[in-house]
């Protein structure tokens, strides 16, 4: 496996390509492509690879993924139990800002939305208070064709442009350009860590599916992530542990320490703390409040009703 240069469906007409993807699971590899992509996820979870970055992601959650940045979609572990389920319904936005829409985007009143494009190169999240308003206008993308299409894309564009607090999907190094090795050994690296985080993963092990050794493979995921390989297996794990305490997978926090790779719940304690800036009953209960509150005020998803 590789990180693999994606082709974009080739729309018929228009410059504005929409893929709408109602699936078992997410396309399962680290990819690229030369587009900048806008994706709403709809139904499904999982972990978010974009570049070096790693973080869960959710339904109602809204993307804008730089072109030519690698990036995964990594389904949760039960999708690929049932593959005759639609598991995952996603929206996917891609445009080519550098070649095929740079006209437009050249115009003076456009240079809000360039400089976004700027600040977007290696990937944002929406914030949730955004979140509503952008997944309704995503679904009505989704029906518009031709000039309707792209007069709408520039007017969500244009909004993303006035948002101040947009979540940097960035560890502060970008680094895009794998050779097709590297990006073998990044992909192989990221996929096992992904479905063996709950074990007991040594740099020797780890390192062998590298095809490295313990510490060729030390010095060469640092090189490319600027992080060491322990700190970005925490960071898959307490990403699992906050999904296994939202979803009230386990009934208690030493139950999800030992079951997302952890002997010590103390240990576990300290590292969701580092990770999250947070110890995992604050984490519980500040979710259980923020559900509460969501409910007792009516704060319903109308968009989610709306894509059925």
């Amino acid at each position: 496996m590789k990180v693999i240069q994606f082709t974009v469906p080739v729309a018929e007409e228009g410059s504005v390509v929409i893929q709408e993807d109602i699936l078992p699971y997410f396309y399962n590899y680290l990819h690229r492509h030369k587009e900048a992509q806008v994706t709403l996820i709809i139904k499904g979870e999982g972990t978010l690879i974009a570049g070096s970055y790693t973080q869960p992601f959710k339904a109602g959650d809204v993307y804008v993924i730089g072109a030519n940045q690698p990036h995964m979609f990594k389904g949760d572990a039960r999708y690929f139990e049932n593959l005759r389920e639609k598991n995952i319904h996603a929206i996917h936005i891609f445009f080519d800002h550098e070649n095929t829409l740079k006209g437009l985007l050249s115009l003076p009143e456009m240079e809000p939305v360039r400089k976004f494009l700027e600040l977007g190169k290696s990937s944002l999240q929406l914030p949730a208070a955004h979140e509503e308003k952008i997944g309704a206008e995503i679904l009505r993308l989704r029906q518009q064709t031709g000039a309707e299409r792209l007069f709408s894309f520039m007017s969500v564009l244009t909004y993303f442009s006035r948002i101040k607090d947009w979540k940097s999907l960035s560890t502060g190094f970008s680094r895009h350009a794998y050779s097709e090795s590297e990006g073998l050994r990044m992909n192989d690296i990221y996929q096992y860590t992904l479905e063996h985080y709950a074990e007991n993963i040594t740099l020797k092990r780890i390192a062998d599916v590298a095809h490295l050794t313990t510490y060729a493979f030390c010095k060469y995921f640092k090189k490319h992530t600027r992080k060491t390989y322990l700190g970005f297996l925490n960071e898959i794990r307490i990403n699992a542990a906050c999904k296994k305490i939202i979803n009230g997978d386990a009934d208690s926090i030493a139950s999800v320490a030992y079951a997302t790779g952890y002997n010590n719940p103390i240990t576990f304690n300290r590292v969701f703390r580092k990770v999250t800036g947070m110890s995992p009953s604050a984490y519980a209960r500040q979710y259980r409040f923020g559900q509460e509150n969501a409910h007792r005020n009516g704060q319903i998803s109308e968009w989610e009703e709306a894509a059925l």
